[in-house]
């Protein structure tokens, strides 16, 4: 391999500390709250998931881009972050059936990343000290110049992202002559998660996050999902509009991380920005109407109220995170109506929360009798 001599680079937080490292060969400059996924495979779906929008993800992986790229492993049409934090950026990869390197991926769309950070001391920082904007400079921008610049940039709290990612017409999804039918209301929805609804036997049709009840309900279908997506989902107030109309039809309802926090703030239970977040492929989950806990992938910075939850007359836990005892799923008590906050269809895993699929299907079922 060719020595190449690659720029000088840094990431600055909102706070004025600055971590440096080398740029992989994309100059400028990009801003973004930044956040740490602990996945240790499973890049290109992080890059492309929509919940990510406007976020600068650091890896905390040593090595990324040692696999490639392949296009059946992108959970939306492209790449949602707004830039990225590394260790070592393979310039080469290994894997005999990928499509392309990983610098090759980014340059036609001209991401800007950083690698040789120390992203464990990062990744401490951040854990201690909270999430906070930042900006990634390849291109020698004085820090005096950026902390201006980034002192305009919007915090994530207030901020409502899923116009920017949902899709502007609606389409479909599955096989037309499958035996259900399920109305996606598109926050940022994961391709996915639309193969795991495939894969029960459902046809899809996705609707973009500004549908209107009676669009939705004019496909006439058997049950209707809430998809995850990016940003605070507290000014989403025609989605929670929706979303109220959709409970009262009294069809089957399912709801996944922006989804739940609608599904919740419809019914009056209010949602917060967390410290941190919790982003990653590793967190414990306890169900606590089974008793059985579950490895989750997780990609979320606001949660639901627990205590507002709990006394919620017509709504209970289902989930809780046992790391930090926040809501991980609820549902209602008197209808089929349920949400978590982590994500079952996470791919390349893990995958036990994949049942959530099942039951959902299985409450249309029950409803169909």
């Amino acid at each position: 391999m060719k020595y190449s001599n690659r720029n000088q680079a840094l990431l600055l937080l909102n706070d004025g500390t600055i971590f440096y490292g080398k740029s992989i060969g994309i100059e400028g400059k990009t801003f973004g709250e930044v956040c740490f996924n602990t996945g240790m495979t499973g890049y290109q779906e992080i890059f492309t998931d929509p919940s990510y929008f406007g976020q600068i993800m650091v890896a905390t992986n040593a090595h990324i881009g040692n696999y490639g790229v392949h296009a059946d492993e992108t959970d939306s049409d492209s790449i949602k972050i707004a830039g990225l934090v590394c260790k070592n950026f393979s310039f080469n990869y290994s894997r005999p059936d990928a499509e392309g390197s990983l610098l090759e991926y980014f340059e036609k769309v001209n991401l800007v990343a950083i690698s040789d950070v120390d992203t464990r001391a990062l990744v401490s920082y951040i854990r201690n000290h909270g999430a906070q904007n930042a900006v990634i400079c390849t291109d020698g921008t004085p820090v005096e110049e950026l902390k201006k610049q980034l002192a305009d940039v919007p915090n994530m709290k207030g901020l409502e992202l899923a116009s920017t990612v949902s899709t502007k017409e609606a389409y479909f999804f599955g096989d037309e002559k499958a035996t259900f039918k399920v109305a996606a209301l598109d926050l940022g929805i994961k391709t996915n998660i639309l193969r795991c609804l495939a894969e029960r036997d459902c046809y899809i049709k996705v609707f973009p996050y500004n549908a209107t009840f009676e669009e939705l309900k004019a496909f006439n279908p058997d049950g209707y999902f809430l998809s995850n997506g990016p940003g605070d989902p507290e000014p989403l107030k025609g989605v929670q509009q929706v979303a109220l109309q959709i409970i009262a039809e009294n069809k089957p309802v399912f709801g996944i991380c922006l989804g739940h926090q609608t599904l919740a703030l419809a019914n009056g239970i209010s949602t917060y920005k967390m410290f941190n977040g919790h982003r990653g492929i590793n967190h414990p989950v306890m169900n606590v109407i089974t008793n059985r806990g579950e490895i989750t992938s997780q990609n979320h910075g606001f949660a639901v109220n627990r205590e507002e939850l709990e006394k919620h007359p017509d709504f209970e836990i289902t989930h809780l995170h046992l790391n930090d005892g926040t809501v991980a799923g609820m549902r209602m008590k008197n209808k089929a109506v349920f949400s978590v906050q982590y994500h079952p269809e996470a791919s390349p895993g893990p995958h036990d929360a994949r049942y959530l699929f099942d039951q959902f299907v299985d409450n249309i079922k029950e409803s169909k009798k």
